[in-house]
């Protein structure tokens, strides 16, 4: 992001360009709403590339809105904390947008790290950071290995019918066991039983499956089910369902068996983000 040379102008650059005189007339409802709230209206171009495609279930559109906002603050020569970005990208997603997703995407990104979040009945949020050791962090990581199966999907049609599917009484007993899944995972990750992570990691996949009849279809299962023969104690379809990409928990020594076997999918590497969005990078510029 920049100051633009024109001061009556914006240009907004991603898969399109949108070039207007109005704030009103840009047609990206997120980069439109996010300069509303920060009290952008004009001589600004932002540009954004990214690794990953949109709709794979890697929360790219809350990491777009909450590191769109973090530049428009520095512009302003505004400090943010992690809390009001995660809080104002939530605003602008749920509230100002009417997206039908949850608010864990947003917190992920603006924190960083791994954490249990705590959605409060009052619509309040908590982030509880965990302090795990070093060689656990770095086991864990090493031990996950994760693969683009394509077909991404619209995550807002998943998500409606998984938010009427909640109503039901057999579907919410489902989301309490997914959540009881929360106290086991990190109970695994500090007393250093990382092998639980992946038994976990299955158990809650197992349940996800109940939720919404497009979160899975047979292609997904045919590949979860060879992942588990080749080697891993467990996995997830990231994201809301439908595909994108998969994450396994597999040990180190046993991946390339799991590798090899699915040379027509994309391994995708990755490393965990300890600090969540931040500013690489300000030049102050003056016209």
């Amino acid at each position: 992001t920049h100051k633009f040379f024109f001061p009556d102008q914006i240009r907004v650059k991603y898969s399109q360009t949108e070039t207007v005189s109005k704030l009103g007339e840009l047609k990206h409802p997120i980069l439109r709403e996010a300069m509303m709230m920060t009290g952008i209206n004009g001589g600004i171009e932002i540009s954004s590339i990214a690794d990953i495609p949109a709709g794979t279930g890697m929360g790219s559109s809350s990491s777009f809105t909450v590191g769109l906002l973090h530049n428009l603050y520095a512009v302003k020569r505004q400090y943010v904390s992690h809390e009001t970005l995660a809080r104002q990208a939530c605003e602008i997603e749920i509230k100002r947008l009417g997206e039908p997703i949850g608010k864990q995407d947003q917190y992920a990104a603006a924190f960083g790290g791994l954490n249990i979040i705590y959605f409060n009945p009052d619509g309040s949020v908590r982030v509880e950071p965990l302090y795990i050791k070093n060689e656990v962090y770095e086991q864990l990581q090493r031990n996950l290995v994760m693969f683009y199966i394509g077909n991404q999907r619209k995550a807002s049609d998943i998500l409606a019918e998984q938010k009427r599917n909640a109503s039901q009484e057999e579907k919410f007993k489902t989301l309490k066991a997914m959540v009881s899944l929360v106290t086991d995972m990190r109970e695994s990750l500090y007393s250093g039983q990382i092998e639980d992570f992946g038994k976990i990691l299955h158990e809650n996949w197992m349940l996800k499956q109940k939720l919404a009849s497009q979160i899975t279809n047979n292609e997904i299962d045919e590949i979860y089910k060879t992942a588990l023969e080749k080697g891993a104690t467990g996995g997830k379809l990231l994201g809301a369902g439908g595909g994108g990409f998969m994450l396994f928990y597999c040990k180190e020594e046993k991946q390339q068996l799991l590798i090899d076997h699915f040379k027509s999918l994309r391994k995708f590497d990755f490393s965990f983000e300890r600090e969540g969005s931040k500013l690489i990078y300000y030049a102050d510029e003056e016209f």
